[in-house]
């Protein structure tokens, strides 16, 4: 059976201290619980979780779907949205993960990238930059999602194929938020190297589709 990796990168900077960061706990437990109720994304998903604030984690290496096991994600006190360099261990991490098609087998599917933050990136040059590595990639798709009223659908344009827009941090919309997520994963088989576009499901009323 064929891979889905599906890479979900989480805002953890100071900002998200409180409510959000425990509604985005909630949520990951909601996304996981929908994804295993689905026979074929349960055969076939294999995620990897990273956050980022100061500094940008790989706390959920690429690990399939049956045996992930969620951690608990904290924010510190306070500090940067090092959206950039989460993006730069992304790349690395990547180029190790993706299995190829050769002309013996078939290689994984192409990936899933998914962003969440509530702020602007504070190192915005590494930024840009890896906005225009992450379209070298072949992922299938990149949604972002801009939560709260700091955050900015502007910034996350240059990055992603589809940009959300999530009005409040509670943990009902990111419940809504991610129970879509695994909507939008249990779809995608999208080979690597194709160049056709993947429809997204239709988001519940509390996403805001801005891209």
């Amino acid at each position: 059976m064929r891979r889905l990796p599906v890479y979900i990168l989480l805002d953890t900077s100071g900002s998200m201290q409180g409510e959000p960061i425990e509604a985005v706990n909630s949520g990951m437990e909601t996304l996981i619980g929908a994804l295993r109720q689905d026979p074929y994304a349960l055969e076939t998903v294999y995620m990897t979780i990273i956050t980022f604030d100061a500094e940008a984690k790989t706390i959920l290496p690429l690990t399939a779907l049956e045996d992930v096991v969620l951690p608990q994600i904290t924010t510190p006190r306070s500090g940067p949205t090092h959206l950039g360099l989460a993006l730069e261990v992304l790349g690395k991490q990547v180029s190790i993960d993706i299995i190829k098609s050769t002309d013996e087998a078939k290689g994984d599917w192409a990936p899933y990238l998914f962003v969440m933050t509530d702020g602007k990136p504070s190192d915005t040059q590494l930024y840009q930059e890896q906005c225009v590595a992450m379209r070298k990639l072949g992922f299938a798709n990149i949604i972002g999602c801009a939560a709260g009223p700091k955050a900015r659908e502007d910034d996350l344009k240059p990055l992603c194929d589809h940009v959300l827009r999530l009005d409040t941090m509670d943990g009902s919309a990111f419940a809504q938020l991610f129970k879509w997520v695994s909507e939008v994963i249990a779809s995608g088989n999208k080979s690597l190297g194709s160049n056709t576009t993947t429809r997204l499901p239709p988001p519940p009323p509390e996403i805001n589709v801005v891209l």
